[in-house]
């Protein structure tokens, strides 16, 4: 018979030599005891952290400011509805219904000040009560959040490109908007297209809407262009566009020419006429040939710069294939479009770097982007960017922890200091949430004093510590978008906040 048991043993062994200071290492058994304890657990500890770092930011200012409710009021509030959704995502759980697994959570109960959480239904009522206004009011917090980190973590880039793709999130129900279109993984099956907008410097989602599924136009294109010049940070100055096959048209190179965006978009609308004569290798033993032709394409307004790689079919072409339009057996072609001035190769080098956008829409379709909450085309639309902020918040959270190693480890080899810095960076989110956030906890109380305490056993503990000294740190000075030392946050005004007395 297994014995119940709440308490383990009173004993105290001392261990010799090598091992003096360290705990006897315990056996478990199909035979071990167990039972339960009183105090209230957690495996969210880093949870902790997050909430200073959203202190920090001051994000309930820049939610209340720029956020726009539902008309209907809940008991917790629209900030506390939404925050639970976040922390929810944040943990990574991707379905509203999760919630199950979270209500009773020592921590994430604590940061509501709450002993449980409400029930499931009232997160579904909440999500039920979203739509369009509510999801693109979330673009603009999480522009202003994104200010905010920058000016924090002392980046002022003043270019940036903008990759811009779309992906397919297919249903299997009634859900609005969906649609049959491409969509290689099910064909034949309905599905959303949206569209999603990453800024390559610093791997962040920038914009983007859920859309129907349908193949995205011209016309749609040239519209999202237009708006990037909202959500762009103050100190950005420059931007190159950069898109696939799939975003080339007139109307989106007007677009990107009348709003001052430099761009490269795949060609698959048209087969210029590249000279013989111009083609060049950047290497003598290279296979690969370069060429470029100023072109207007049919029905165009403008003559453009079109960019041409070709690659002999015997070798090996090590790049995307899917703008063959010159008929030539010989060779396969890979065309752009572009108004950048730099040589031919140095173009489509370019290009190539937004490679990586593949792999931000796999990790973002991890994190719950493929959930699909309502039938309801406005709710999902809101879900969608909810989805989004809690990707960004990681993105967030990782660039200033980051920026902390840099700033704590200062005396260590700076190569080194990097490196490691770096590498919390370029970590998907599912390595950040087992170094950051899944560590034990236990949230104790003392003469009405609340305090989360750790295992001095975990070799995370220490590092989570230190970040979290240094939020401590950090919410204690000046923020730089108030302190008038750093360049201008664009959102101030509509935070209420005037510019002169940001920055005197």
């Amino acid at each position: 018979m297994v014995k119940m048991q709440d308490q383990g043993s009173a004993g105290s062994h001392k261990n010799q030599g090598e091992n003096a200071g360290q705990p006897k290492a315990n056996k478990i058994g199909p035979s071990t005891a167990y039972g339960y304890c009183r105090e209230r657990l957690s495996p969210f500890g880093g949870l902790l952290g997050l909430v200073k770092f959203l202190d920090l930011v001051s994000f309930k200012e820049i939610f209340e400011g720029f956020y726009k409710p539902p008309e209907r009021m809940p008991e917790m509030g629209h900030y506390n509805m939404v925050c639970g959704i976040l922390l929810l995502l944040f943990i990574g759980f991707t379905r509203v219904w999760h919630f199950l697994y979270l209500q009773f959570d020592a921590v994430v109960c604590g940061l509501f000040n709450r002993v449980k959480l409400p029930y499931v239904t009232t997160y579904w009522r909440y999500v039920d009560s979203l739509g369009i206004n509510q999801g693109m009011s979330l673009l603009l917090v999480m522009s202003a959040l994104r200010e905010r980190v920058w000016q924090l973590c002392g980046l002022s880039y003043q270019t940036i490109h903008i990759n811009i793709d779309t992906t397919v999130e297919t249903i299997y129900g009634r859900q609005q908007g969906g649609r049959k279109g491409h969509n290689p993984k099910n064909r034949g099956k309905k599905g959303f297209r949206p569209v999603l907008c990453f800024i390559e410097e610093t791997r962040e989602y920038f914009m983007g809407k859920l859309r129907r599924g349908e193949t995205i136009g011209g016309e749609e294109v040239a519209a999202l262009i237009r708006v990037f010049k909202k959500y762009l940070p103050g100190c950005v100055k420059k931007v190159i566009l950069r898109g696939d096959g799939e975003f080339i048209s007139w109307e989106a190179v007007k677009a990107a020419r009348e709003e001052g965006f430099h761009f490269i978009f795949g060609n698959k609308v048209c087969a210029p006429p590249f000279a013989s004569a111009g083609w060049y290798k950047v290497r003598k033993n290279d296979p690969v040939e370069y060429n470029e032709v100023m072109y207007q394409p049919a029905g165009w307004g403008e003559t453009c710069r079109f960019v041409c790689l070709r690659i002999p079919q015997a070798a090996p072409s090590g790049g995307n294939a899917q703008f063959e339009l010159l008929k030539d057996a010989s060779y396969i072609y890979r065309i752009f479009v572009t108004d950048l001035t730099a040589a031919a190769h140095t173009v489509i080098e370019e290009y190539d770097q937004r490679a990586d956008c593949e792999n931000l829409i796999g990790e973002a379709k991890r994190e719950g982007l493929e959930a699909i909450p309502s039938r309801k085309f406005g709710n999902n639309y809101a879900y969608f960017q909810i989805v989004m902020l809690a990707y960004n918040i990681w993105r967030s959270f990782k660039m200033l922890a980051a920026h902390g190693m840099r700033e704590m480890e200062g005396h260590e080899p700076a190569s080194e200091t990097a490196c490691k810095a770096q590498e919390i960076v370029d970590h998907t989110i599912r390595i950040g949430r087992l170094k950051l956030l899944f560590i034990a906890a236990k949230v104790a109380t003392h003469s009405g004093t609340t305090e989360v305490k750790y295992s001095r056993h975990d070799s995370r503990v220490a590092g989570l510590f230190r970040f979290m000294g240094y939020l401590d740190k950090r919410r204690q000075q000046a923020r730089p978008w108030l302190s008038g030392n750093f360049w201008e946050c664009k959102h101030l005004p509509f935070l209420g906040i005037p510019q002169a007395d940001a920055f005197g």
